[in-house]
């Protein structure tokens, strides 16, 4: 799928929809990310959350973060971050425009975000800001196909660049390379209205023609409703996949 930059761009418009539809992340991935930043006598570090939204992955660097500082450039999704984290400085800029100085961070995150940027510009603007020893942790959640209803789910929504997007091994620039990858796998507990705002909250969801819009939503009714995995139930356990590649300037 070609890369429609302004897609990015539409999220704010179900920023509510975000917020309630999109899942958060392992605490564990998080925690791995954390400990891979060198920082003087093991300090916390200073991290910096790059087209963080509506503060998905922003909220769990709170608290295990010296300070946290969250970069997006839709308005909309910044003013939903900002009410749902105050104490966090929320920032207008983007990938390749970081308004901070240089040797300001010491961890770089940024999650499902990484396939809407430039990448060679991005990539030495976060060099730019990163200190001796620092690393941009690139984050996705892919829903695990290994299930069988997922893999239904996923023939109803459609594919996003996301999931064309190669999230095992997504490409850098200098003068970042990859360091480490790893894995984690758990599970995000959704009722109805929730699959249903995960769903309406994804950008080319968002894009389409209300014809086409309804017809979807109607597929997916019924298939929460008739999946004989899913049948009956008021919770869905939507199993997930969370993929992070650790980066450095070397």
């Amino acid at each position: 799928m070609e890369k429609d930059h302004d897609l990015a761009r539409t999220f704010g418009a179900e920023a509510a929809a975000y917020d309630r539809g999109r899942p958060g992340y392992p605490a564990d991935a998080v925690e791995w990310i954390l400990t891979r930043a060198a920082t003087d006598d093991g300090a916390l570090p200073d991290v910096l959350d790059l087209g963080a939204g509506t503060g998905k992955f922003t909220a769990q660097l709170v608290g295990r973060a010296a300070s946290v500082t969250a970069v997006e450039p839709d308005a909309r999704m910044r003013a939903r971050l900002e009410s749902n984290l105050p104490g966090v400085v929320a920032l207008d800029g983007s990938a390749e425009s970081i308004p901070l100085g240089d040797d300001s961070a010491d961890v770089v995150t940024m999650a499902q975000a990484w396939h809407w940027v430039d990448v060679p510009a991005a990539s030495a603007e976060i060099a730019r800001i990163l200190r001796p020893g620092g690393v941009l942790a690139l984050v996705w959640n892919v829903r695990d196909a290994a299930t069988a209803w997922v893999r239904d789910l996923t023939a109803v929504m459609g594919s996003s660049i996301a999931e064309d997007f190669d999230t095992v091994e997504p490409p850098l620039g200098a003068p970042l390379s990859r360091d480490a990858y790893a894995e984690f796998r758990w599970s995000n507990p959704l009722d109805r209205d929730e699959i249903v705002a995960m769903v309406t909250s994804r950008s080319y969801v968002i894009a389409m023609e209300e014809g086409a819009r309804a017809i979807l939503l109607q597929n997916l009714d019924e298939l929460l409703t008739t999946h004989p995995d899913l049948a009956g139930r008021t919770v869905f356990d939507l199993p997930y996949v969370t993929r992070v590649t650790i980066a450095r300037a070397f």
